[in-house]
């Protein structure tokens, strides 16, 4: 027999409150913001319903969040943060030998194999870290790093200037590079996902993503 206060049964009680009756309510309204964002997109990070999946109150996520903007933000930032854990995955892979010309240029490409190959794997997350308003920041979030700490757009920006260091990127080229690199590899990222290319066999995609990737290098 279940004992009840009021009208809410003990155990239905109980189970609201194990989300985050050890101070973790921030954490798991967190968690499930990103998971309506991998399976929607931002458009699908609604404050309700992240509170129905962390069971507890709408009023509850008021504590932690102030509004939906503020929710999306910290999803957001988790996605980019996402983003540059699968171009670590990528730099992990370049081979430590080679001249610093090589290694640099490898880097480059491992930055922009990870953004399409997180475009691909995480669409949702993919949308939410880089459609709609955002900007550039000049004081990094924290929270939008990988596991180096360092978000996407750094990990471009360190990869060109290794070019640089390396000479084989003049220096007068440098400025805004970085932007004209992430466009082209943007491009062919929403492509793949939403415009003519969506549903384009895997392996072609990553065939078309190699002689993008070889552009890019070349047009620096």
């Amino acid at each position: 027999m279940h004992v009840t206060t009021g009208n809410t049964p003990e155990p239905a009680r109980a189970a609201a409150r194990s989300t985050y009756r050890h101070g973790d309510l921030r954490r798991a309204l967190l968690d499930a913001g990103i998971e309506l964002a991998r399976q929607g997109g931002p458009d699908a990070v609604v404050l309700r319903e992240a509170t129905r999946r962390a069971g507890v109150a709408p009023n509850a996520a008021y504590r932690h969040f102030a509004n939906r903007d503020d929710l999306l933000g910290a999803v957001r930032a988790a996605a980019v943060a996402a983003a540059a854990r699968f171009m670590e995955a990528e730099l992990a892979q370049v081979p430590a030998t080679g001249t610093a010309t090589q290694q640099a240029h490898a880097k480059v490409r491992a930055v922009g194999a990870g953004y399409l190959r997180f475009a691909q794997a995480e669409t949702g997350l993919f949308r939410t870290a880089f459609g709609g308003r955002f900007t550039v920041q000049q004081q990094p979030d924290p929270a939008m790093g990988g596991a180096t700490g360092l978000n996407p757009f750094e990990h471009l920006s360190a990869a060109l200037d290794d070019l640089v260091a390396a000479g084989a990127l003049p220096a007068a080229r440098r400025p805004g590079a970085e932007y004209l690199a992430w466009s082209t590899v943007h491009g062919m990222a929403l492509l793949a996902i939403d415009g003519p290319l969506r549903g384009t066999p895997q392996p072609v995609l990553d065939g078309l993503g190699q002689r993008l990737l070889d552009m890019v290098e070349r047009g620096l």
